[in-house]
Formats: C-alpha cells, sequence, structure tokens
C-alpha cells in the first residue's frame, strides 16, 4: 500500500480560532505546485483521500484536487493539528484493510504530520514537514511496516 501524506498549504496567522485559518495565496501557489510535481512522479489516484475539517486543509485539498483522481475523499475530525498518530495509524490499517485499499492520502498539519510519518516509516523520528510538504510512503499491511520513498517541498 502507498501512504502519502502532505501539510496543507501556508496559512495566515489571524483567524477568530486556530481552525478558520485559511490559505495565503502563496499557500495556494505551493501547494498546486507540489500537486504537479506529485503527478509528475506517476502519482494520479488514491483510493482515499482523509482531509482535516480545519479550513485551510480543505482548501489545500480543493486546490490539488484537479491534479489527482480520488475515488473516496472524506473528513477525518482525527487529523487535525491535535490529533494522535497512534490512532490515525490504527485507523487506516483499518480503513486499508476493510476495503482493500492500495492508496491512501492524507491532508492534515504539523505536528500530527512528521509524527504520522513516523508511525508508517520503520526507525524513523518524526521529520518537520514545511507547509505543502508531500511524503511518499511504501507500506506494507501485513507486515506493519514501511520505508519512505520520496519526500518533496516546494
Amino acid at each position: 500500500m502507498k501512504v502519502f501524506i502532505m501539510r496543507h498549504g501556508e496559512a495566515g496567522t489571524f483567524a477568530a480560532s486556530d481552525a478558520e485559518r485559511t490559505l495565503t495565496a502563496r499557500g495556494e501557489t505551493q501547494s498546486i505546485q507540489v500537486a504537479q510535481a506529485v503527478a509528475e512522479h506517476g502519482i494520479k489516484h488514491f483510493d482515499l483521500v482523509l482531509v482535516s475539517p480545519y479550513i485551510r486543509a480543505q482548501q489545500t485539498w480543493q486546490c490539488i484536487a484537479d491534479n489527482f483522481n480520488a475515488q473516496s475523499v472524506e473528513t477525518s475530525e482525527d487529523i487535525t493539528p491535535y490529533g494522535q498518530s497512534d490512532d490515525v495509524y490504527q485507523y487506516v490499517c483499518a480503513l486499508a484493510e476493510t476495503r482493500n485499499l492500495d492508496s491512501v492520502l492524507i491532508v492534515s498539519h504539523l505536528p500530527l504530520v512528521g509524527y504520522l510519518t513516523a508511525e508508517f516509516v520503520d526507525n524513523m523520528s518524526a521529520p518537520m514537514f514545511p507547509t505543502s510538504g508531500f511524503a511518499a510512503i511504501d507500506f506494507d499491511l501485513s507486515k506493519q511496516s514501511g520505508q519512505i520513498e520520496w519526500h518533496i517541498a516546494p
């Protein structure tokens, strides 16, 4: 199975709440550039896309969605900046098994994206993700073992 993890694009700092922060023009542009680079790697389809409910993550998916074919897109309350990586890991593994998924994209936030990458990749410390950063992981569901294949940043 392929697991792809993306941090939302650059967001403004002022909003009524953290959940309501919106992408900047630069955040949109960089997210699109990263999505185009990912598509050039031959990644054009996801069986499932999980997106944080926070506005900046939703906007990130909306601005990159035209670059991909997604079989299913779902908002997940568990992948906010305060989500628990071990819970999300178990949830994604369960979904992959029950739905027979070959590819999953998670669009989320720091620090969760780093911790989640470390959950899927063997012997890896949580990496820092720049905004619009995107990681590709080759994950063997039966062995619960994964390796990072590549990481793209704007």
